[in-house]
């Protein structure tokens, strides 16, 4: 019997069901051939040999040569230690070809196709909800190694030690460009040291009560503009939901006034 605990834990190292049954059969036997695994965890027989091919290319298990075909157990400190080098080397692989790929011409040719495909795009084709923390993490440091003048953004305590931790030296390398940056804060307890770290790359203040906003709101270049849909205190991080828009309309009309009125009733931090 194998614990659901076990197959869950197997999961988040990205194995699939039948890759984890026929894995922890296989320790359980320590040799053993693909029909007698399959039986034991369940698995189709027809399913099983390329499984365990797959485990043994991943590092999990050893294949015995022979007639029939046997595989080995590898202890799982092995195992794991197997598998975290070969994403290593898979991780450093897929890098290298990222950067081989950004210096080649093909790189401009890219960057032509989409300056001119995105003039004709109308302005509600590039707007939409983005799902999960990482996402919109991802979007934020789009945004802002794209800035050119200025980064306006409106967030929380617990959203300014999120850019601290996420996003500093992208912001830092944003001010270097000359890049003016203002954060206006709704709360400030529990940031003392983002707002120490921040403090020197941009001007930040508290908001007023005169203007009560709350939430988390980014503007950059009065071209594009990210504010969140959902309370992240409230629910788990893949849930989070941010409303994404390059708009220049939009930006620059609606959102970037409401922020000039937040930082017109803000006060500098003592």
């Amino acid at each position: 019997m194998i614990s659901q605990k076990i197959l869950d834990a197997l999961k988040t190292i990205g194995l699939n069901l039948y890759e984890r049954k026929l894995w922890v059969a296989l320790l359980a036997r320590g040799t053993s051939t693909a029909g007698e695994l399959s039986e034991i965890a369940n698995v189709p027989r027809s399913r099983a040999y390329d499984v365990l091919q797959t485990l043994a290319e991943k590092g999990f298990v050893v294949v015995q040569p022979g007639k029939p075909i046997k595989y080995v157990a590898i202890p799982p400190e092995q195992a794991l230690e197997n598998v975290k080098k070969k994403l290593e080397n898979d991780l450093k692989t897929s890098i290298e070809r990222i950067e081989e790929l950004k210096k080649s011409p093909i790189m401009k040719e890219l960057s032509d196709i989409f300056k001119k495909g995105i003039k004709v795009v109308p302005p509600e084709e590039i707007t939409g909800s983005i799902r999960g923390k990482y996402s919109i993490f991802q979007q934020l440091e789009n945004m802002f190694r794209g800035a050119k003048k200025k980064i306006n953004i409106v967030t929380t305590a617990e959203g300014l030690n999120e850019l601290f931790r996420n996003h500093f030296e992208i912001l830092k390398e944003a001010k270097e460009r000359g890049v003016e940056i203002k954060i206006a804060l709704n709360e400030t307890e529990g940031a003392s040291e983002a707002i120490k770290a921040l403090g020197s790359l941009a001007e930040i203040r508290v908001v007023g009560k005169e203007a009560p906003i709350t939430g988390r709101l980014y503007i950059v270049d009065g071209s594009q503009l990210i504010f969140g849909l959902t309370d992240s205190k409230e629910i788990p991080e893949a849930q989070e939901i941010a409303f994404w828009s390059k708009s220049e309309y939009a930006a620059s009309n609606v959102l970037e006034p409401l922020f000039n009125l937040a930082w017109n009733h803000s006060k500098e931090l003592s």
